[in-house]
């Protein structure tokens, strides 16, 4: 299944430090873009089919560590 989580951010800075540090994540493949602008980013990953995948909880948490929200 694919999935896609587009965040919110305080400013510019803080969303291209999110999608830097998404280039180097050792926890899933994921792809990122800007999304309606640069204090935005839509993050796109296949979800993990068998067991539990914790990728989206793992974003959530990158994500706030760099002021940013989810907001779809």
């Amino acid at each position: 299944m694919h999935v896609q989580i587009a965040y919110q951010f305080d400013t510019e800075q803080d969303a291209y430090r999110f999608l830097n540090a998404l280039r180097h994540w050792p926890v899933a493949e994921v792809d990122a873009r800007f999304h309606r602008g640069t204090d935005s980013v839509k993050v796109s990953y296949e979800y993990a089919s068998s067991g539990f995948d914790a990728t989206s909880s793992e974003l959530d948490d990158l994500a706030a560590s760099h002021n940013g929200r989810e907001i779809s």
